[in-house]
């Protein structure tokens, strides 16, 4: 009998078995602290157990790494240590000086360490450290998207150590992780979830320790095991970072400039109320050195989502966002009367205004958060903030007006989220907003369930919240969803309901631009990780989306989208989209008048994207995007292009344009009848974006950033039309004064000196055109974007030169040093 193909048989399975078991490296103790110096001499590591063998996850998953690393991890009394060699030939090894956490697509090599700190497999901390000493960390959760080769949340920042070392052997890394700056159990022995992970830039390949297959869903999911941990003590967590700012700035007005010096301080605080839980605060914040927004000449019945750039409600709020109910940019916004007072003034012109604060004043903000040994994530939140008030002056009695603009407000937020096998969870998530006076107030209360087969292919998802106003006006609503999906595998797809009734509203912490729909979604995707012969990976995915009206239920849109991503073997990739709706749409939206709708026939739009080789000095992308409206002779072009140049290893200079063009748009008018029934028109609608970015890089900890953007937008009405009951026009008299000609305007220049761990000096300057500032041109001459950009600079504009200072003090260094 011949036994040799059993044997065989036999000989893969048991691979096949070992291969499924998680890889295991052992914890040892630190007897002493190692110097961080990157050498990796000291001979506290020399009997540490060593990960190596790492296995490729891109670009081609299940390979051997081509180099050679060699990584030990020690527990100290009050921090954990990771030494890692990095065989290579220095001298090809890519060493680009970049911002902190901005590694990706820039030209470093990187190692990277993270820890699952609960062994939960849904959250974890990174740590990563490039071959420039640059680094970079991240917060891991269930909720979180990743960007290109990122991992979580990157606007988290910890304070820890680390140095690196080039020998003829290839570079080597250190790194000293204080506890302070992670959250764990208390446990005699406990074992950590373990990724350790390399990049290798000249040949774009990424491994990892634990391997990781991208056919499975999930990262953390397919960590190894740091197991034997013992006896973890960590130290008391207290930490302050007081600051100072000062400055002056000179805002432009009707006539002249309003100018002022600046003056603030505070403190950040963080407290460690046991070894799991932390409390985050912030008291008397200034957050006036922060990117200016990227304001348009918004036309949509909807309000614009501004990016959160304030480093307090950017940094550990992934617990606080998982149920998509927090939108920080409510804490602090523009006050709900500042315009209304701009609107008194412009109709009285024996009134000035003397002072109208654009943001409402933060007087402080905590956060806790933790997980508990049963994996149950906790989350408080907490932020006051100030009443508001204009002055206004009658500059004929000379006497001043005081008006209220904001009460006072108190913001709660509390998160219960229950990890639950594998990447099931169930979270409940309760924000509730409190205002001074007879004014609105608002609660939300939501209950998230995910839950995932064994083998982690199918998942069943659904999610209850319920809105309810009181105090000035009074309503409830409510929102479903019910999804399942198979998440892993060469083939994928998904069957999704949702239900928005009219009164949902969870607007007043959060944000939600159209209430009042059912949808139904289904979709089918093919994923292709695996190098053929034109491509390291390709993706299709069709989807379809039907929605209705939830009341009255009558039809809304419905949508047919097809796409697909294609990685080439020399790194440039493209992505292709189309999508029609063929049965065209009843827009409840557009006309802002409850009970009316604007008809719109059936429409198409494509578009095309794609970038080169991101390792080369010229990096490119670009977009174009072609639809319209057949029925209606529209048209809509739009093409964007970044094109990024690396002079050396120091500086980067970028320059992003994004023209879009709309022929013949149909849209509100921002004009009524007499009746007060809506006006629509057709509109010519192009607008043209520029932003020119850079940084110089003196040191891993030194830089200085520059961007200024300038936005231009035209709009100008052809013809003008009445709407029926049934969403049809209905021609009628042309409406003068319609057109509109914008220029929005801002610098950024921003000098950053970490100088210490966790301590910054930030010297920056801003200039901005003035609101009530706008660009005129006379009869026959042209308006076009380059004549609006130089016209611009002959108006007024603010101006504002700050510094900050913000440095950091630990409990357990000043007691040491005593």
């Amino acid at each position: 009998m011949n036994n040799k193909p059993f044997f065989v048989l036999a000989l893969m399975l048991m691979g096949q078995v070992v291969c499924a078991q998680p890889r295991v490296l052992m914890a040892a103790n630190a007897d002493h602290a190692p110097k961080i110096d990157g050498k990796l001499d000291d001979r506290v590591w020399e009997d540490a157990p060593v990960a190596t063998d790492f296995i490729v996850s891109y670009p081609t998953f299940g390979g051997k790494a081509a180099q050679k690393t060699e990584v030990k991890i020690l527990f100290g009394a009050d921090a954990v240590y990771v030494g890692a060699m990095l065989y290579d030939d220095p001298k090809l090894v890519r060493r680009q000086i970049t911002a902190r956490d901005d590694e990706q697509q820039n030209d470093a090599d990187y190692f990277s360490v993270f820890f699952d700190t609960y062994n939960d497999k849904q959250n974890g901390f990174q740590f990563l450290v490039t071959s420039s000493n640059v680094q970079s960390d991240a917060r891991l959760g269930a909720n979180l998207s990743f960007g290109f080769g990122g991992y979580g949340d990157k606007t988290w920042d910890a304070v820890w150590e680390s140095k690196v070392d080039f020998t003829e052997d290839g570079w080597s890394v250190e790194m000293k992780i204080p506890y302070f700056s992670l959250r764990f159990s208390k446990k005699e022995v406990q074992d950590w979830g373990l990724q350790l992970q390399r990049s290798v830039r000249r040949s774009n390949e990424t491994s990892t320790w634990s391997p990781v297959d991208p056919d499975v869903n999930g990262f953390v999911n397919q960590f190894g095991l740091l197991q034997g941990i013992t006896d973890l003590e960590p130290p008391l967590r207290l930490s302050f970072s007081p600051y100072l700012s000062t400055g002056y700035q000179s805002v432009p007005e009707k006539e002249g400039y309003l100018n002022r010096w600046l003056h603030s301080g505070g403190l950040d605080l963080k407290y460690g109320i046991n070894e799991s839980f932390t409390l985050d605060a912030t008291l008397i914040p200034d957050f006036g050195q922060v990117v200016s927004d990227n304001l348009v000449n918004n036309l949509t019945p909807f309000e614009i989502q501004f990016q959160e750039n304030r480093p307090f409600f950017t940094e550990g709020t992934e617990l606080f966002n998982k149920a998509g109910l927090f939108y920080s940019r409510r804490v602090g916004a523009t006050p709900e009367g500042y315009y209304r007072v701009h609107e008194i003034v412009s109709d009285n012109p024996d009134l000035e205004i003397k002072k109208n604060p654009s943001l409402t004043q933060l007087y402080n903000a905590i956060k806790v958060s933790g997980r508990t040994k049963k994996n149950l994530g906790i989350g408080v939140f907490n932020a006051v903030t100030a009443p508001m008030h204009a002055v206004v002056r009658n500059k004929v009695t000379g006497k001043d007006s005081s008006i209220s603009t904001e009460p006072l407000a108190n913001y709660n937020i509390l998160v219960l989220d229950q990890s639950l096998r594998g990447q099931s969870y169930v979270t409940f998530t309760n924000t509730n907003v409190m205002r001074n006076r007879q004014s609105r107030n608002a609660n939300v209360s939501a209950l998230d369930v995910a839950l995932f087969d064994k083998e982690n292919i199918h998942q069943f998802s659904g999610k209850v919240r319920y809105s309810s106003i009181w105090g000035a006006e009074k309503y409830d609503g409510f929102n479903t969803l019910v999804k399942y999906a198979k998440v892993s595998g060469k083939w994928q797809y998904h069957l999704m309901q949702s239900m928005l009734s009219g009164n949902y509203d969870p607007n007043d912490l959060g944000i939600l631009f159209s209430p009042n729909n059912v949808t139904y979604q289904g979709s089918v995707s093919y994923h292709e990780n695996m190098p053929t012969k034109n491509f390291l990976t390709h993706f299709f995915s069709l989807e379809s989306t039907l929605q209705y009206l939830y009341k009255p239920y009558s039809f809304y849109t419905y949508e047919i989208e097809g796409s697909g991503m294609l990685i080439f073997h020399n790194f440039w990739d493209v992505f292709l989209n189309a999508s029609v709706s063929p049965a065209g749409s009843h827009d409840h939206f557009e006309l802002r008048t409850p009970g009316r709708y604007l008809s719109y026939p059936w429409s198409f739009r494509s578009g095309i994207n794609g970038s080169t080789d991101s390792r080369k000095k010229l990096y490119v992308e670009y977009g174009f995007s072609v639809g319209g409206y057949p029925e209606y002779h529209n048209r809509y072009f739009e093409i964007e292009t970044e094109v990024r140049y690396r002079f050396g290893n120091r500086f980067n200079l970028e320059l992003e344009v994004n023209s879009e063009r709309e022929r013949h748009q149909l849209g509100y008018a921002f004009a009524r009848n007499n009746n007060e029934d809506p006006i629509v028109g057709f509109r010519d609608n192009r607008s043209i974006s520029s932003v020119l970015s850079g940084i110089y890089n003196f040191t891993p900890r030194l830089n200085i950033t520059l961007r200024a953007r300038h936005y231009w937008n035209k709009v100008d009405y052809k013809e003008f039309f009445d709407v029926d009951a049934a969403g049809k026009l209905i021609d009628r008299p042309f409406v003068s004064g319609r057109d509109q000609n914008v220029n929005i305007f801002n610098t950024d220049v921003f000098l950053t000196w970490d100088f210490r761990l966790g301590s910054r000096l930030i010297i920056a300057y801003k200039n901005w055109l003035g609101d009530a500032e706008g660009v005129v041109f006379g009869t026959g001459e042209k308006n076009n974007y380059l004549n609006n950009f130089s016209r611009q600079f002959g108006l007024k504009h603010g101006n504002e030169i700050s510094a900050r200072f913000i440095y950091f003090l630990d409990y357990n260094q000043l007691k040491r040093k005593k």
